[in-house]
């Protein structure tokens, strides 16, 4: 099953219980507009190479699309479709003024030089210049895409249409128009919703938590549940996992992971493969990798009673059911990692009205914003005896369907 496939076969059961039609299920679903692009770079060695883009922009009726770019050898059309329509759903459910978006450049960002970055980077948004806009469609980082990233394009868009337009990307470094709070975002947003459903999911102070991906978002998310008294037991990343049911020392494993990049270093914890990680018995399993870690071949040995998607689309459709059946509480990732769309509004706001929020600020709205998503889907789900991923987006389809169609 292609991705785009599994988030077709995610929003069929939210459909049949509102009772929409197929034809108003295949309008809502279909993608307003697939962009995909190709353009020259220069490389160092002084010959030219060409590089295939794309920029999908699903659904406006809400407000500009929005969406991040990633950089990765296995982007295509499928994976980008699916990812801006998540995106639509995600900002519904966090009730922002966006739709969906995405974007990304089929490339292996490692091996470029500095330069060939900076040039793939500032083609890539010269392409898509057209298509894009503080009020038409913002990207922002994503796989394989990074702040600087974004001054660059921020740059290569400027130099297309004229002008200063800090708002048509977001992530953006803070001295270029940047949001304070962008760089834990997508973790705290997951954090709050933990904690906000934790007496509703009957998790107690203490609970035991194992990360699989400990990049940005599997790292602020250790730090924030070890600091509010969560016992982190394993992690991973692509050097393999370590585990101590005994918990962690997050601080010693975080100053680690930036000494040597490899967590595997860390002592006193038994190695495990990121497989393994994903069946240990812990209250909490967060996937904060990529796609399609949680299957049907391996979903009946999740032991965990709670799955917060930090990662998006780490549960396939056919897992999500024997998740479900077994049990287990499934916080989606249109929801669990909404933080970080969520920040890259506020980031939007603060350039349309030249301003600078706070971080407090930030937080505050942040909290408020994820406090009130997780209650709306905790209550559809519970109104529905459904699971809330398909909760999450009967919300998100309410919200889509009454602002219609531009």
């Amino acid at each position: 099953m292609t991705t785009y496939g599994n988030a077709r076969i995610q929003m069929e059961k939210a459909t049949k219980l509102m009772g929409l039609s197929e034809e108003a299920f295949d309008e809502v679903l279909k993608p307003e507009n697939v962009e995909r692009v190709s353009f020259k770079v220069n490389m160092d060695n002084g010959s030219d190479q060409t590089f295939e883009g794309v920029r999908v922009q699903h659904h406006s009726g809400r407000g500009p699309t929005k969406g991040g770019i990633r950089f990765h050898p296995q982007v295509d059309v499928d994976e980008v479709m699916a990812l801006a329509t998540w995106m639509t759903w995600k900002c519904a459910v966090v009730n922002i003024p966006f739709g969906g978006g995405k974007g990304g450049v089929t490339v292996n960002p490692k091996l470029l030089s500095k330069g060939e970055l900076e040039r793939v980077s500032k083609g890539f948004m010269t392409a898509i210049a057209p298509v894009v806009g503080p009020d038409r469609d913002i990207p922002a980082p994503d796989v394989g895409t990074t702040a600087e990233i974004m001054a660059w394009m921020l740059d290569a868009y400027n130099a297309a249409v004229g002008g200063n337009h800090p708002g048509v990307i977001t992530g953006k470094p803070i001295e270029r128009g940047g949001s304070y709070g962008r760089d834990d975002a997508t973790a705290r947003g997951g954090f709050y919703v933990l904690n906000y459903l934790a007496k509703s999911l009957n998790l107690l102070p203490g609970a035991s938590i194992a990360i699989q991906g400990f990049g940005n978002a599997g790292q602020h998310f250790a730090e924030l549940c070890a600091n509010a008294g969560y016992k982190v037991v394993a992690v991973s990343d692509t050097s393999g996992g370590i585990y101590n049911p005994k918990g962690l020392d997050v601080e010693k494993l975080l100053k680690i992971k930036q000494e040597t990049r490899m967590i595997v270093d860390y002592e006193d914890a038994q190695k495990v493969t990121n497989e393994e990680l994903l069946e240990l018995e812990v209250d909490v399993l967060a996937p904060a990798a990529l796609e399609n870690q949680i299957t049907r071949d391996n979903a009946d040995k999740v032991k965990a009673k709670i799955v917060l998607e930090l990662a998006n689309g780490p549960t396939t459709p056919e897992a999500d059911e024997i998740l479900f059946k077994k049990g287990t509480v499934v916080l989606p990732d249109i929801l669990a990692n909404a933080g970080g769309v969520t920040v890259s509004y506020f980031e939007w706001v603060q350039n349309q009205r030249n301003e600078r929020w706070p971080l407090e600020r930030i937080h505050e709205q942040l909290e408020e914003k994820m406090h009130k998503a997780a209650q709306a889907v905790y209550d559809m789900g519970v109104k529905h005896k459904t699971h809330l991923r398909t909760a999450a987006l009967m919300v998100a389809l309410e919200r889509v369907l009454a602002a219609g169609r531009k």
